[in-house]
């Protein structure tokens, strides 16, 4: 699978833009805040159905316009296949694939794998327990069926039991029902993620130890906040009841998934409170590398990566060695500048100039 062009009406800086890619490496160019990082914003959200940044759909639309479009062109062995995404200012939102309407974003998530880098990326080990989380969450919706089911399931009925626990007069029994759809959702969550940490433990440890040329031990532990036990189901129910009143002094939810973590260490010290910016760096790109491993292993496809302004949050080796673990997977690289050491490294492809939110030229 590779994307071989995408259509950006409206999007960002962008007012009208077509650009057609290489099925090797693409690298943008440009000072920043010029359009780079939208024209991987627009790849992404036409695989997942959002951005991968924290934000409203509304916010996508260029400024003093009602609307935007996203249109991408990709190819497989089957043949080409189109991905189109139109956001209106009313917060509305139209999807289709090869021309036909679907419903829900997540019928997206067969289509494209993608694996993004960014210099967040490169902060998650040192990072709040959440941006570990969203790793864990944004692999799993693509290669576990039901996994975003199950997360936005979740997360719905825990917004309604927090918004409850700070109500003045509590109902036991309303409260039940919750606890009890919360333990059945958030079972299948603990449950796909335990069973996904294993097995990216074991990956990044190779990655790892590769590296750092055997000087250092990766491991991976999953912390939950919820022992995923035999009885995992019944247990989670019984944890909620027990932790009720404390629950509703704090006017929250303190047990679950959402407040899951991973303990990631390197001879057994936790890089979290005691690695180096450098380990911890090291370990990140080893994670992220996974992720990779995991996609082709799980899915039998080559995932596409978006290297947003990675290269300059690494040092000359740290480039280096990126670069050489990522084969030969479609590649979108931004930044401001690209060093002659890395780009002999890079596989054959396009260079293209971004300047005010137009593809100015191909270099």
């Amino acid at each position: 699978m590779y994307i071989k062009e995408i259509e950006l009406t409206n999007f960002r800086n962008y007012k009208e833009q077509k650009v057609s890619f290489s099925r090797g490496v693409n690298i943008f160019i440009g000072k920043n805040a010029q359009g780079k990082t939208n024209l991987l914003e627009g790849i992404y959200l036409n695989a997942f159905g959002k951005s991968f940044k924290n934000i409203k759909d509304k916010e996508l639309i260029k400024f003093g316009e009602d609307y935007c479009r996203i249109k991408t062109l990709s190819e497989n062995e089957e043949g080409e296949n189109t991905t189109e995404i139109a956001i209106r200012s009313d917060g509305r939102k139209g999807i289709k694939k090869d021309g036909i309407k679907v419903k829900k974003a997540s019928e997206l998530l067969d289509r494209i794998y993608i694996i993004i880098f960014s210099p967040e990326d490169l902060r998650i080990v040192k990072d709040e327990p959440e941006k570990r989380r969203k790793f864990i969450n944004r692999e799993l919706c693509q290669i576990r069926a039901g996994y975003l089911f199950d997360l936005n399931e979740y997360n719905r009925v825990l917004k309604q039991r927090n918004t409850y626990l700070k109500e003045k007069e509590i109902d036991g029994d309303l409260l039940d029902i919750w606890d009890r759809q919360l333990a059945a959702c958030g079972t299948r969550i603990i449950r796909k993620r335990k069973q996904f940490i294993e097995k990216i433990d074991e990956i990044s440890r190779d990655i790892h130890y590769g590296i750092t040329n055997g000087e250092e031990r990766l491991e991976l532990k999953y912390e939950a906040s919820i022992e995923p036990v035999d009885n995992l189901e019944d247990n989670f129910y019984g944890i909620l009841a027990a932790s009720r009143e404390d629950d509703i002094r704090n006017g929250t939810t303190g047990k679950g998934p959402h407040r899951d973590d991973i303990r990631i260490s390197a001879d057994g010290i936790d890089l979290r409170r005691f690695g180096s910016q450098g380990q911890q760096r090291t370990a990140a790109l080893s994670l992220k590398l996974s992720e990779i491993r995991i996609i082709e292993e799980e899915k039998g496809e080559k995932p596409i990566l978006l290297l947003d302004d990675v290269l300059s949050e690494l040092d000359n080796d740290r480039q280096l060695m990126l670069i050489q673990s990522l084969g030969e997977n479609q590649m979108f690289i931004t930044t401001t500048e690209i060093m002659e050491s890395v780009a002999g490294r890079l596989p054959k492809g396009k260079y293209f100039k971004i300047v005010e939110g137009q593809v100015a030229s191909e270099i």
